[in-house]
This record gives structure tokens, sequence and C-alpha cells, in this order.
């Protein structure tokens, strides 16, 4: 019987995030990581983390990638053009494909607290335009290891399925660890992978990453299977880590505002089709009446 090579993954570089502080949308603002070059991160154009009362944000478009919106904290409000409403609370995701156009909006329910991490993720050209669509994951499914567990948004773990309908490979994970637990995360070979620390500290693919700092590990040459180990230092209270991996594209890639496509002419046409009214109406949706 031959057994199976799993590579350990490492930890090839480590960022740090960047405050920035307050502006016309939020009460604060920090950078995780951005697309300075998006090679360097593909499929993951960039994370940013927000907390906002009044007035959050307000109706505007998006084209050609899609939103993975984590609630860290307080309770995130949304609406689209395409008829959804809804409220998520802390550790709940909203998976919105922006894809052909869309038109939506987040705020922190009744003005009072949301605090969230927003993960752009790039959509293939050939899916660019498919039909947008929004998938709220709530009651994620889990991976119990002793002193560890493990939320499932997309791809599968240890038997596990996350809920997210995805485009293209990509899977997607929090860990919660308890002081000195450890945890072996089966990943595609050929995914990138990315760590972002919530809370605490703790020691991923060999290097140790504290608070609000990304770790990226590129994907694997070598045939065979991959893991990373996320393992938590001594101390009072739990870590959590955000993991998340998926396969390059390795396309061209376009930034225009709020719209992401593989080449600048399809972002002058996103505006272009937006300004037209292609995206559809800025709706009249009243604020949600919430109450779980």
């Amino acid at each position: 019987m031959t057994s199976r090579l799993i590579v350990q993954r490492t930890l090839t570089r480590i960022g740090d995030r960047t405050h920035l502080g307050p502006d016309e949308q939020v009460d604060d603002k920090a950078l995780a990581f951005v697309p300075t070059d998006p090679a360097l991160t593909d499929p993951f154009l960039g994370l940013v983390e927000d907390w906002f009362s009044k007035p959050g944000f307000e109706w505007h478009p998006h084209r050609g990638l899609e939103t993975v919106t984590l609630v860290v904290d307080g309770v995130l409000e949304h609406g689209d053009n395409l008829g959804h409403t809804g409220a998520l609370e802390s550790g709940e995701v909203q998976w919105m494909t922006a894809g052909r156009g869309i038109i939506h909006r987040e705020l922190a329910y009744r003005d009072e607290h949301a605090h969230v991490l927003q993960l752009w993720l790039n959509l293939p050209a050939a899916k660019k335009m498919t039909p947008s669509r929004y998938q709220d994951l709530k009651g994620h499914p889990r991976v119990h290891a002793p002193g560890v567990v493990i939320d499932v948004h997309a791809g599968t773990v240890d038997g596990v399925t996350g809920a997210a309908d995805t485009y293209q490979s990509v899977q997607g994970v929090v860990a919660t660890l308890e002081p000195l637990a450890s945890y072996d995360l089966a990943v595609p070979a050929e995914h990138r992978l990315f760590a972002h620390v919530l809370r605490g500290t703790a020691l991923v693919g060999g290097r140790m990453l504290h608070e609000g700092q990304v770790g990226w590990s590129d994907p694997i040459a070598a045939a065979g299977e991959s893991s990373v180990r996320l393992a938590a230092p001594d101390g009072d209270l739990p870590s959590k880590v955000m993991v998340y991996s998926g396969t390059p594209l390795h396309e061209p890639v376009a930034l225009g505002g709020p719209f992401v496509m593989n080449s600048k002419p399809e972002i002058a046409q996103a505006y272009r089709d937006f300004h037209a009214g292609a995206f559809g109406r800025v709706p009249r949706l009243a604020r949600v009446a919430y109450d779980r």
C-alpha cells in the first residue's frame, strides 16, 4: 500500500494591517491587503476591515467579482436591486456574486454597529458576466477536533462541505483554537492560501502571526496533497484565524472603482452600462425590520 504524500505548507510572506481611520462612510477602516500586484494574491484582490454605524455603504454598483463579507461583530443589514434583503450577525457570511452587474447597499442595522471583513474574490473571465446573486451563509457546517472548531464557508474539509456555491475552486474557513491546540488543515496543492488572524496570535505554516496580520502560501508544484498547520500558543484566550485558498486564474486584471474586469475597455463599458441603466434601477427599499 502506497502512502499519500502530503506536503506541509509554509508561509512565504507576511503583511501587516494598514490602519486608515475614519472617513465619510465608516467610523474606522483598515486594509489587510490590497491589489497592488494582483498576480501575488490571485485569485484574491483585497481584504478590507470596516467598523461603521452611519451612514455605511449606501447604494453602489459592482461587476466582475464576488464579495465575501464576514460579520465580525454587530449586525450587517443588506439589500440589493434583485429584491434581496436581510441582516447578518457575528460569524455569518454574505457571499455576493456581482457578475454582470448589481446595485446593493451594506449598512449597520438601526445605524447601531457593524464590524465586517470584506474579501474581494476575482471571477474568471468566462464568468464575469454571469447572473448576479446573493448567498447568506448562516449556521456554518463545522469540523470539531480536540480544542479546535472549524467553520467551513466553502470547499470541503474533513468531509464537511461549506454552503457556498462557488464559480471556481475556493476553500474558506474560520478556525478557532484553544490555547496549545493545533490542526492540520488540508488545502488543495494548486491553491494559493492566505491566513488572517482575527483574534490573538497563531502559528500558521511555521510562522507566528499576530492579530491583523496576513500570511501567504503560494501553490505547491509537487504532486500529492498539501496541508497547513494551525496552532495556538499558550495563553488565556482562544485564537481565531480566517484561512481562504483558491486556484489562481492567471488572467489579466483591470480595476476600476467597484468594477473588476480583464481590460480597461471593459471597465469603461461597465461604467457606460451602469449609467445607461443596464444594472437596473436603484431600489427604494425600506430599512430592514429585524428581530431574530
